[in-house]
Order: structure tokens, then C-alpha cells, then sequence
């Protein structure tokens, strides 16, 4: 493999305007075909062999228009103080707002009287109004909430406080700002590693080039695909990550190619050989653990994780074909002022890494220790993990939605913010029959009588928790109703949804695991050759994911330091965590792991004893690698101030996961774990040797090529 790629970095620089020429031509062409693509909806979300799901479809069929899936909204009104909702003229703005909100969009199904629902609390101080929409909360168009926000503004301007919530305001958060944040502090920390605004500015564009690329085709595709606004987001945030990354780590080992004394072309070819290599297996890993998503069986996460690894094979395209044709334009200026003026051998005076990695030579049992101890520790709070979807409750004070929330909980309890919709195939007496049931157990707040179907042959029973949405209580009613009722009843509604979405996670979590990790251990036995390095690859990998799960647990479901995070709420943790986490740090991870361990494995094939490998591949990645951690931590904790809960867990969880791994895992467990492994951590059977083929990650036929040429030299001497 490093023959072909270091052939193909020698054939992009010496044609480099045909390839920049090409790669542009292709974001052109992206672009155009999202620009002219009919605006894309959100993807239709659905669970398959869930209950809630079955539901739902079952809703479709027998209650036909009814909008079982659409998105809701609740309009809250809260009389002034000694007031009472109940009276003539506070009644006489309600049926205004109702009035209004009807004739707002055509996007609704129906809207309730509170007067007739008996949606006033018994004090008489809150009602509410809710509204049910024929499609989810993503397909709203931005007329039907701002219809819906203009209702609540005209009906706050009557002397009622008036908060709106429900999903139907829910939008995709903004991110165009954090990632703009991202790339600054990238492009900061790029311009302090390499010391030249060219070389800081390559991996950046190039990150952006393969962005742009991946992001319009999926525009242009979604809606042939049914692709929604999320997918695109992850392949935004995965495509920056590793497009930086996997530049940084070409133009890197360029600028050492140099400083050996290697011609521009000879260096760049040599880049992409060995750096290449390492590219092309990281890549693979990523593209595994994205693809991997598939094992969920949920059809949005699947056409998300596909979406997203198509984004990394053009990350590791452009690595390998647009950035040597791109240092071919940049000439001397891709490396600093000092190493213009300084010795060709500056590469190997001794830095940072050189001395770290010597540290933990000297000492590898201390560092291990305390290192897996450490991280073991912040562990600890993963056992309490408790999986759920964060309602409205988790949202700060300042949005409507919360104080929404809020109101609905001091005025009818806490269980009204989340009901649950039972559906009954069968006529009106098994309904009957499901409400008495229903009754006879613990848990609720009230349950209204069925309301039947035309054809009579289905009916809808709403249930009203006692407890909110998000809450263990709430989760345990659902499935007392579940076990209580026949096969012919079926739970659903948006918290029996997110009680089966967590579940369906839940499951999937081990396989996923496996799967990822397993593919993975695969893929880097082949690259090192060894069966140890990718065992202990996989296990620190799981140990720093363990520990920044510790982590959220301890920040948003028990408050630790919650208020230095902006977690006005503790809650459970989104069911999607773990599995994101696996996916995405996984991929960051095992850059890391190959593109530092390779180095040591190129220096050790090379004749190196084991010591003096690890302390080679420290001089030559540790600097990179702890520049691309630092980017990703950057870029990640932007997230964490957003007001979305949700977005702020991931960023949280995203950054501490690539900290514990970067610094904790990659540049202290694995190089104490080589030292006390000496020559046996490149051990591999003989048999197995036999069966796996050579793919030549280190560059051996590059080396021979260099001997073959001195020893011409030495005979023509």
C-alpha cells in the first residue's frame, strides 16, 4: 500500500492543477445540485418492532387524518393573580386565541376547547389549549409557528401570561456559530504547531472543501433519500473533525520528509505513503463505527451514520490527492522561518514528546497505574446511568417552553406534560374493559373515557402520569399498562416513544460494541501486525468512553458542577449517548492510535529496539496528535454553550471523551503498555502471519527503494 500511495502523492503534486482543477470542479457540482434540489423535509422518524410504533401505525389505519404522529403544541394561560380562568372576560380571550390559531394554518388538525376538554385546573387558575398538526415537529413550516408564536404574543398583550410549548416549536439549534468557533480555535491552534500561516491554512481549507462536498451532495439527495436536517449535521461535524485531522497528519510528516533532506515531490510522495497509510486505516475505523449505526435498526440513525462515512472517504480522498497537490503550490512557505533558515536534520532534535515519552519508559508501571485508576474513578458514576429522552423540564427558565412546562405542573401536575395514548384494537366493551384495567393500577393522574372510531372497531384511551415524562415512575406505568392489557392494546404517544427508543439503544449497545470494535481489532491487526497493540487498542478505548460517561452522569443526571455547565435541570441521560459516543470517539481515537503507534511500528520494523520506537513515535506524532485533540476539544465544547440541553450533553461528553483519550489513553497507557511489553507487543503467530496480508503500512518497500539507491551510489563510487 505505501508503494501505491507514495506513487499517488508524486502523481497529485507533479499534477496538481489538474487535481485542485478536479476537486473544485466537484464542489462546484455539489453545489449546484443542492441549490437546485426541492427543499428537503425532515425525515420520517419511526422505531420498527416497537409497540409505540405499532401504534402509531395502527392509529393511521383506523383513525385516518387524525395526525397520530404530527406534532403537538399547548398554549398555557395563567390567570392574574386572584383571577380565575373561568371568568367571562379572561374566557372571551381564550376563545379568541382559539379562533385564531385555527385560521392560522392549514398545517393543523384540531384545536381544543379547554372549557369543554376539561383542561382548567381546579383552582381555575391555568388552562390550556392543545393543538394537534398533521405532520412532525421538523415538516412545520416556519408560517405555522410563527402563526402559532403571533397567537401567544396577542393573547399575552390581554393581560393573561401566556407560554407556549409542546414539540411543535422544536427546530434544529443553530450551529453555524459553533463551528465557526471551531474553526477559529482550530486554525489558532494549527498556526502554534506548525508555525506558518500556509501550512495552518491547508487543513483547514481542505476540512471545508470535503464539508462543502459531503454536506451538498447530501442536500442535493435528501429528499430522493428522505434524508432530514440531522444527517446532515453529523456529517458536518464528523467531516470537519477527521477532514483537520487527517490533513494535519499528511502536511505534518511532509514538513519532517523535508527537514530530512528529501525534494518537495519526494517528500510529498513519501507523506502520502506512510502518513497516507495511516490516513487510509484510520478512515476505515470511522467509516466501520458509522456505518455500524445500521445495527440499531432504526432507519433515520442508519441513513445518518452512511451519509456521515461518505463525508470521511472524501476527508481521506482529499488527504491523499489534495493536499500533496496543494503543497505543491505552496512551496517553501509550508514550513516555518526557522526551519527555512535552520539544518536539514531539525526534525530530530529532541521536543516535547521525546522527553514525555522517556518519562513514561523510565516509569511505565506508575504511569499505567495511574492512569487506569484515574480514569477508572471518573467511571464510577456510568453505573448509575440512566437512559431517557430530556423533556421540556431540562430547558432553561428563559424559553417559553419551560415555563410552559412549568405552569402545566403547578397547575394539573406534573404527569400532564407528558401523557400517554393507548390504543385498543377492539369494539367499545374491550375498551371499557382497558380503562377499568387501567384504573386498577398505580400511577396515574386521570384517564378519560375511550373514544371510539367510525367503524366502531378501535378506540383511544389519553392517560395522565402522576409523574413527569422523563421519570423512572412514568416509565414503570408504561409498562404496567403493557403487562396488565392484552396483545390488542398498545401504548404510544410521544413519552411511550422515547421509553421505546431508549429501550431500542439500550439493546443495541453490546452488538454495536461488538461489532465496531471487532471489525476494528481486525482492521488494526492488519495494519500492525501484531495481535496485543489492537487489544490494548480496543480496551483503552472503551475505558475512556466508560469514563466520560462517568462524567455526563455526574454534570446532568446528579448536578455535579452543574452550574459551571448551564444545567439548570438534572434529568436522564439522552438514550442516543452512548451509542454517538461510541461512533464518533471510536473513529477520533483510532486516528490517533494508528497514526501514533504506526510511527512506532515504522521505527521498530526499521530496526529500532521497542524503547526507542516508542520514543521515535512520540517525536515525530506527539505534537500532532495533541494539536488534533486540542482542535476537536475546541470545536466540541463550543457546543456545550447552547441552550439545547441535548446538544450541550453531546458537546460535553464529546470533549471530555477525546481528552480522557488523547491525553489519558493515546499519550500515557498505550506507550507504558508497549514498555512493559518490549518486543512482545509486536508478537503475531506465525500461522497468522502466513494467512494476513502485507499491506505495508511502515513503508519497508520505501526503505528498501532508499537502500537500493545507496548501495547504486556506493558501486559507482
Amino acid at each position: 500500500m505505501a508503494t501505491f500511495l507514495y506513487k499517488l502523492g508524486r502523481s497529485a503534486f507533479r499534477r496538481r492543477r489538474l487535481v485542485a482543477l478536479l476537486w473544485v470542479a466537484l464542489l462546484a457540482l455539489a453545489g449546484v445540485g443542492a441549490a437546485t434540489a426541492p427543499t428537503a423535509t425532515s425525515s420520517s422518524f419511526s422505531i420498527p418492532g416497537t409497540e409505540a410504533q405499532r401504534a402509531f401505525d395502527l392509529l393511521e389505519e383506523r383513525f385516518p387524518g387524525a395526525g397520530a404522529d404530527g406534532a403537538t403544541a399547548r398554549v398555557v394561560f395563567k390567570a392574574p393573580a386572584g383571577e380565575k380562568m373561568t371568568a367571562p372576560e379572561n374566557k372571551a380571550v381564550v376563545q379568541e386565541t382559539i379562533a385564531s390559531l385555527k385560521s392560522g394554518s392549514d398545517q393543523i388538525v384540531q384545536v381544543t376547547d379547554p372549557y369543554t376538554a376539561q383542561a382548567v385546573s381546579r383552582d381555575g387558575s391555568t388552562a390550556y389549549v392543545s393543538v394537534t398538526y398533521k405532520v412532525n415537529a421538523m415538516e412545520l413550516t416556519d408560517a405555522t409557528r410563527d402563526a402559532l408564536k403571533e397567537t401567544g404574543h396577542e393573547a399575552q398583550g390581554k393581560g393573561l401570561t401566556v407560554e407556549i410549548g409542546g414539540d411543535a416549536l422544536q427546530t434544529m439549534p443553530e450551529q453555524g456559530a459553533s463551528e465557526a468557533i471551531g474553526i477559529v480555535l482550530a486554525g489558532i491552534v494549527l498556526v502554534i504547531t506548525f508555525g506558518s500561516l500556509v501550512a495552518a491554512g491547508l487543513p483547514l481549507l481542505t476540512a471545508i472543501i470535503g464539508v462543502g462536498i459531503g454536506v451538498s451532495t447530501i442536500t442535493a439527495l435528501a429528499n430522493v433519500l428522505d434524508l432530514g436536517t440531522t444527517t446532515s449535521t453529523l456529517a458536518s461535524m464528523i467531516g470537519l473533525a477527521v477532514g483537520i485531522d487527517y490533513a494535519l497528519f499528511i502536511v505534518s510528516r511532509y514538513r519532517a520528509e523535508l527537514a530530512d533532506g528529501h525534494t518537495k515531490e519526494e517528500a510529498a510522495g513519501r507523506a502520502v505513503g506512510t502518513a497516507g497509510s495511516a490516513v487510509v486505516f484510520a478512515g476505515l475505523t470511522v467509516v466501520i463505527a458509522l456505518v455500524g449505526l445500521a445495527v440499531v435498526n432504526i432507519p433515520m440513525l442508519t441513513k445518518m451514520g452512511f451519509a456521515a462515512a461518505g463525508t470521511v472517504v472524501i476527508a481521506v480522498l482529499i488527504a491523499l490527492t489534495l493536499i500533496p497537490a496543494l503543497l505543491g503550490f505552496a512551496g517553501d512557505k509550508v514550513v516555518s522561518r526557522k526551519q527555512r533558515k535552520g539544518t536539514a536534520k531539525a526534525s530530530d532534535k529532541p521536543n516535547g514528546g521525546t522527553r514525555w515519552a522517556r518519562f513514561v519508559i523510565r516509569r511505565p508501571l506508575m504511569v499505567l497505574v495511574v492512569g487506569v485508576l484515574g480514569l477508572g474513578a471518573i467511571a464510577v458514576p456510568a453505573a448509575s446511568l440512566e437512559m431517557g429522552l430530556p423533556d421540556d423540564g431540562v430547558k432553561p427558565t428563559s424559553t417559553s417552553e419551560r415555563r410552559a412546562y412549568d405552569a402545566l405542573s403547578d397547575g394539573f401536575g406534573p404527569g400532564f406534560n407528558g401523557p400517554l395514548l393507548v390504543v385498543v384494537d377492539g369494539d367499545k366493551a374491550t375498551a371499557d374493559k382497558t380503562v377499568s384495567t387501567i384504573k386498577g393500577l398505580d400511577g396515574w393522574a386521570a384517564v378519560t373515557p375511550a373514544t371510539p372510531n367510525k367503524a366502531g372497531d378501535a378506540a383511544m384511551i389519553t392517560v395522565i402520569p402522576k409523574d413527569r415524562p422523563s421519570s423512572t415512575a412514568t416509565e414503570g406505568l408504561v409498562h404496567d399498562i403493557r403487562d396488565a392489557t392484552g396483545d390488542d392494546v398498545l401504548v404510544t404517544g410521544a413519552t411511550a416513544m422515547n421509553i421505546d427508543f431508549s429501550q431500542k439503544m439500550n439493546d443495541a449497545l453490546v452488538p454495536y460494541l461488538a461489532l465496531v470494535v471487532g471489525l476494528a481489532f481486525v482492521l488494526l491487526t492488519l495494519v500492525f501486525r501484531s495481535v496485543l497493540v489492537p487489544l490494548k487498542a480496543a480496551l483503552g478505548f472503551l475505558l475512556s468512553v466508560v469514563a466520560a460517561l462517568g462524567a455526563v452522569v455526574a454534570v446532568f443526571q446528579w448536578g455535579w458542577l452543574g452550574s459551571l455547565f448551564g444545567v439548570e435541570q438534572t434529568g436522564p441521560i439522552m438514550s442516543m449517548m452512548p451509542i454517538f459516543m461510541v461512533g464518533v470517539v471510536f473513529g477520533l481515537a483510532m486516528d490517533y492510535e494508528v497514526f501514533l503507534v504506526t510511527r512506532m511500528r515504522e521505527a521498530y520494523v526499521h530496526g529500532e529496539r521497542p524503547g526507542e520506537a516508542i520514543v521515535t513515535g512520540f517525536r515525530y506524532s506527539a505534537r500532532v496528535v495533541t494539536a488534533a485533540a486540542v482542535i476537536m476539544i475546541a470545536v466540541f465544547s463550543g457546543f456545550i454553550g447552547m441552550d439545547d440541553q441535548m446538544v450541550k450533553m453531546i458537546g460535553f461528553g464529546l470533549a471530555v471523551a477525546v481528552l480522557f483519550d488523547a491525553f489519558v489513553v493515546r499519550m500515557a497507557i498505550v506507550p507504558a503498555v508497549l514498555a512493559l511489553l518490549g518486543h512482545n507487543a509486536w508478537w503475531l503467530p506465525k500461522w497468522l502471519g502466513r494467512v494476513l496480508p502485507n499491506v505495508d503500512v511502515e513503508g519497508e518497500a520505501l526503505a528498501r527503494k532508499d537502500a537500493g539507491e545507496e548501495a547504486k551510489e556506493l558501486v559507482s563510487v
